[in-house]
């Protein structure tokens, strides 16, 4: 007869328990709850500050909505009342926090009858797909250009790089989106302006890099002259400060190929801060595309949310704002865990 272990439950929860100990103990892992508990405060005070402003702005949705002469007073009146406007501030946002913890709903949006999430769900892919893309191009073609200015310091391939990153951090980013907009239609079909599918791609459905193509403008133009250009002037201080520091001088007087120098010891301390930087720009991804989806008629976030604000759909422009706010904390947190990832050295759980 077999007779079962008495102690097995025990060392069942002996082993999750040391399991949990070993994680909070791991500083990875301790740094991420730490944020995460930060954030959570963060995000509640932020939003309650954005509802303060959102509700001093003068007017509401319903005062547009008034100047219809076929709807009558007792009908604005009822569709207040339906959109919860007819409570006191402080009330409407407790509600809306509410439902937002207990049931995940954000609010139904007044101009457009939706639900809130639903709206952002459709329009965030056609906002992310780009700004990812043009992300990518700028930093892979702002960096390498930052350290071949500094390794050709005072030579002419620098000073024209100078140049091209004084002057693109003067140029305004409406001309930019103008300028591709008018090489986009000079060159169309080549380029279509509009949209993210063209007329081939209703008659041949095969066609899926449609999206893609109708993006190359509004890519281009989300290649800001301004970030390109500032990106590439910080990288090539960065690497100028770095490439003077003694160590540097030892790995060269040591024999070691240049490109070893450059690439690997001077380049790994010149990039922490356009690490840093990465975090901000993660924030953007999602709101920084206002004037090329304007100009450019692409159905993405940044349109909706300028609309949003236009019309004053509260609880709209209260997610958008909220989502801008997570962005960014999650940007940062992704930078800081990059920053320990490249540089060991960097102690995540610092007080200092």
């Amino acid at each position: 007869m077999t007779i079962a272990p008495k102690n097995k439950p025990n060392s069942i929860i002996a082993t999750i328990t040391s399991l949990f100990r070993s994680l909070v103990q791991n500083e990875i892992v301790a740094f991420i709850l730490k944020r995460i508990g930060q954030a959570a405060i963060t995000i509640f005070l932020a939003s309650m500050l954005c509802f303060a402003i959102v509700q001093l702005a003068p007017g509401s949705y319903l005062d547009t909505l008034a100047q219809d002469p076929t709807l009558t007073p007792e009908t604005i009146a009822t569709l207040k009342q339906n959109f919860g406007l007819d409570r006191p501030a402080y009330e409407q946002y407790w509600r809306w926090l509410t439902r937002i913890v207990t049931q995940g709903d954000f609010g139904r949006s007044f101009k457009y009858q939706q639900d809130v999430a639903i709206l952002l769900r459709d329009r965030v892919p056609a906002t992310l797909l780009l700004s990812f893309i043009s992300l990518i191009l700028t930093w892979a073609i702002a960096i390498p250009l930052g350290i071949l200015s500094a390794v050709k310091q005072n030579t002419i391939i620098d000073r024209t790089l100078q140049i091209v990153g004084y002057t693109g951090q003067g140029f305004p980013s409406f001309i930019t989106a103008l300028i591709f907009l008018i090489v986009a239609q000079r060159l169309s079909p080549l380029f279509p302006v509009g949209d993210m599918t063209s007329v081939f791609t209703r008659i041949y459905p095969g066609l899926g890099a449609s999206s893609m193509w109708h993006g190359t403008p509004f890519t281009g133009d989300r290649l800001s002259i301004t970030s390109f250009a500032g990106l590439q002037r910080l990288m090539r201080g960065q690497m100028l400060d770095v490439l003077r520091q003694d160590y540097v001088r030892t790995a060269r007087a040591k024999g070691l190929p240049e490109n070893r120098v450059i690439y690997v010891h001077a380049l790994r301390n010149a990039i922490n801060p356009l690490i840093t930087l990465l975090g901000f720009e993660f924030a953007s991804l999602l709101s920084g595309a206002f004037i090329a989806e304007f100009f450019f008629n692409w159905p993405g976030l940044g349109r909706l949310i300028l609309e949003a604000v236009r019309a004053q759909d509260l609880y709209l422009v209260m997610a958008s704002l909220m989502m801008g706010a997570v962005m960014l904390i999650i940007g940062n947190l992704l930078a800081d865990l990059l920053l320990k990832f490249i540089d060991p050295r960097i102690q995540l759980n610092a007080d200092h």
